[in-house]
């Protein structure tokens, strides 16, 4: 068997899959309800790092007991949230609560960090402005909170804290670094013009390890807690969007994935590099970048949309609406929702805004004949046509699909929300019964060399559901989404 962890924010989630085929044996899930995200200030997000592992083994205790035993698992696997800031002393203790991927407090850092460094540089070497991830984050600790930098032995991506706990060992990868917009690509190391700038000390980074392969083995300890076997390797590691590519089999130039959860990102594979001139995009390591075969991962991540969705199911909290009564209920309004326009960036600042502040916003709301059906169907159009707005960078720069691959859960649940995304972007939506977890445990054994191949790993991967763009509806869609855009811009224009 293989093990798949997936630390989310929103929860911890587990799957075991055969070693043979890769089907799904058992899934599980902890909390049942949604983690807390601690937000002391306007702007932050955090959460404490003991706390992904404290569900970890709450996950991993729920699917023994679904399978009686974890005694057969032979490689481990790990996805998680990504951007994330867990700093640590020589004891491997958290210092404070880790500083998530929605927290908006350090775009100024990078921001700074970008006009100092230059352009060229970030983008040209980075691929990226420094904005609002780890590095950025790691120079707010550094110049606000003092004394818990220079306690600071490692710092870590959230899935290295988690690879730490079951293994005892601090590393991270390639992937992870570019993540945290500390690799530069044509050095092909961290970044020192970066770290310089900052003031971090080298030591402060782990040991890089290969994405796939050997990366650490299960402590006695942990095998005492879990019942994995002592020694069982983790073989695999990836933030969550280049790991929900590689869950959907996309891996090569031409191929697209897309997520709907509590943020929503379209993900494309170039083999150059290659940056946006305007940063609305981001360029990291995919999970099979290896030089000189460059595999980069495009990234579009609109930080509100299933967090959206669920503002107004607590927002009609009492009127009996789950997540499938809201979709049916969206269905009833006309495509446009009667005018009214509804902006999805109330959960930090954007990156296709280039970090200026913009926040969640509803348009053209009429008491009179606006009734929530219409809000819900102006939040899936909303979301969706934030999403396309990013989708249209990634083609100036050169990503190109007319296939666009989702997993069976968030807002890809709902059909209506398929058939707007198609409509609007004019692709064909391929639904897929696959998860995070279950994705990492099949790079787990693509990592233990179990798959010979990606192809082998994906072998039992089936459509679900196969959505082709409407003629009409995307000729409707077309006018509503440039009035949307139109809307955007003069609001940011007015900022």
């Amino acid at each position: 068997m293989l093990l798949g962890l997936d630390i989310g924010s929103s929860s911890i989630k587990a799957s075991l899959v055969t070693s043979s085929t890769g089907q799904t044996i058992a899934t599980a899930q902890s909390p049942g309800t949604e983690l807390e995200i601690l937000s002391p200030q306007p702007g932050w997000a955090e959460q404490h790092p003991d706390t992904w592992w404290e569900h970890v083994l709450k996950a991993l205790n729920t699917l023994k007991q679904h399978t009686g035993s974890l005694e057969k698992v032979k490689a481990i696997g790990i996805s998680y949230q990504m951007h994330g800031l867990v700093i640590v002393d020589h004891q491997g203790t958290p210092l404070r609560p880790s500083i998530i991927w929605c927290d908006s407090r350090a775009a100024g850092y990078g921001q700074q960090a970008f006009e100092q460094l230059g352009s060229d540089y970030c983008l040209g070497r980075l691929l990226n402005n420094p904005g609002n991830f780890t590095a950025a984050k790691l120079a707010w600790v550094k110049h606000n909170e003092p004394d818990t930098f220079r306690r600071i032995s490692k710092i870590m991506l959230p899935g290295d804290y988690i690879a730490w706990k079951l293994t005892g060992e601090m590393n991270t990868t390639v992937t992870g670094l570019s993540e945290g917009i500390l690799w530069d690509f044509m050095a092909n190391q961290p970044s020192e013009e970066l770290l310089e700038h900052f003031g971090f000390d080298r030591k402060i980074l782990p040991a890089l390890v290969p994405g796939f392969g050997q990366q650490g083995l299960v402590t006695r300890q942990v095998a005492d807690l879990t019942g994995i076997p002592e020694e069982v390797p983790v073989t695999y590691r990836a933030g969550d969007q280049p790991n929900n590519a590689l869950s959907l089999n996309v891996l090569n130039p031409g191929e697209l994935a897309a997520t709907a959860g509590t943020s929503g990102v379209i993900y494309g594979i170039l083999n150059r590099v290659n940056h946006d001139p305007q940063s609305r995009v981001n360029i990291f390591a995919h999970v099979n970048h290896n030089q000189p075969d460059t595999r980069l991962g495009v990234l579009l991540c609109i930080n509100g949309t299933g967090i959206l969705y669920s503002w107004i199911k607590r927002l009609l909290e009492g009127c009996g609406l789950g997540y499938q009564e809201m979709n049916v209920a969206a269905s009833q309004a006309s495509p446009g929702s009667d005018g009214l326009m509804i902006f999805p960036f109330g959960n930090g600042v954007e990156r296709i805004h280039q970090n200026r502040p913009f926040g969640g916003r509803v348009e053209g709301l009429d008491f009179n004949r606006h009734l929530r059906q219409h809000l819900l169907r102006a939040a899936q159009e909303g979301i969706v046509y934030a999403l396309n707005y990013g989708f249209e960078a990634m083609k100036e720069m050169g990503v190109r699909a007319e296939t666009v691959k989702a997993g069976h859960a968030n807002l890809f649940l709902s059909p209506l929300f398929r058939q707007i995304f198609a409509a609007v972007t004019n692709t064909t939506v391929e639904i897929y019964d696959t998860d995070g977890a279950t994705g990492a445990a099949r790079g787990a054994g693509i990592g233990a060399g179990i798959f010979s191949t990606p192809t082998e790993a994906f072998q039992s991967l089936q459509v679900l559901d196969r959505v082709k763009p409407d003629e009409q509806l995307h000729e409707i869609y077309s006018n509503e989404y440039k009035k949307w855009v139109e809307r955007m811009t003069n609001i940011l224009g007015d900022a």
